[in-house]
Order: structure tokens, then C-alpha cells, then sequence
């Protein structure tokens, strides 16, 4: 019985230790998606809240230059979100670099791609 208690207390400890981290939830757009037209902003949605002072977000196209308008937002009514203004985009692939840190401090990081026709 006492096994039992001490592997309960590990399962919990651990997933509140996992969840401390910020992933990626959802974007828009949506990662790998083709769009008809550019999108004006690329956005974000985060797992924990994020801190805004350290996480970034980062567009670029196929060459490798930065695309956005370099004014990464906050909303202030949802600390999940992230989001960046990008110019008027010519067909191609795009890049979207992220990097996120919990509030916690605790930092994640990744990429994906989307697509304008």
C-alpha cells in the first residue's frame, strides 16, 4: 500500500513539473497550412502563460529573411497568445520561429511552416 502512495505522489509531481512548460498549441495560421492570400499577423496560443520580456516570435521566408514587422504582441486578455505583424507576403514558405518562457521560467522553443499560393 505504501507503494502504491509513493507511485501516486511521483505521477502527480511529475505532470505538475511537465505542464510547467509553455508549448504550442494552436497557430494561425495553422502549422503547414496553404493559404490563397497572406496573412496579415501570425498568432499563437501557448499551453501556460508566457512571459512577455523573453519570448519571442520570429517570420521568415525561404531565403532566410525576417519578414515580420518585429512587434511581437501580448494580448492582455488571454496570456497564452503571442502574435506578430507581418508586411504583405508574396507566395512562398514561410518559417515561424517561437521561442516561449512560462512564467514559471521554465523555456520552450520550436518552428513550423505555413504557406501563401
Amino acid at each position: 500500500m505504501k507503494l502504491f502512495y509513493v507511485s501516486f505522489l511521483l505521477i502527480v509531481v511529475a505532470s505538475a513539473h511537465a505542464s510547467a512548460h509553455a508549448f504550442l498549441d494552436y497557430s494561425e495560421p495553422a502549422v503547414g497550412a496553404t493559404l490563397s492570400a497572406p496573412p496579415a499577423q501570425v498568432k499563437i496560443w501557448f499551453t501556460e502563460k508566457l512571459h512577455h520580456a523573453t519570448s519571442t516570435i520570429q517570420v521568415f521566408d525561404a531565403a532566410g529573411r525576417e519578414v515580420d514587422k518585429k512587434d511581437v504582441k501580448f494580448d492582455p486578455k488571454n496570456e497564452l497568445e503571442m502574435g506578430v505583424s507581418l508586411g504583405n507576403l508574396p507566395p512562398g514558405t514561410y518559417k515561424v520561429v517561437w521561442n516561449a518562457v512560462a512564467i514559471d521560467t521554465h523555456h520552450t522553443h520550436g518552428t513550423f511552416e505555413f504557406t501563401v499560393r
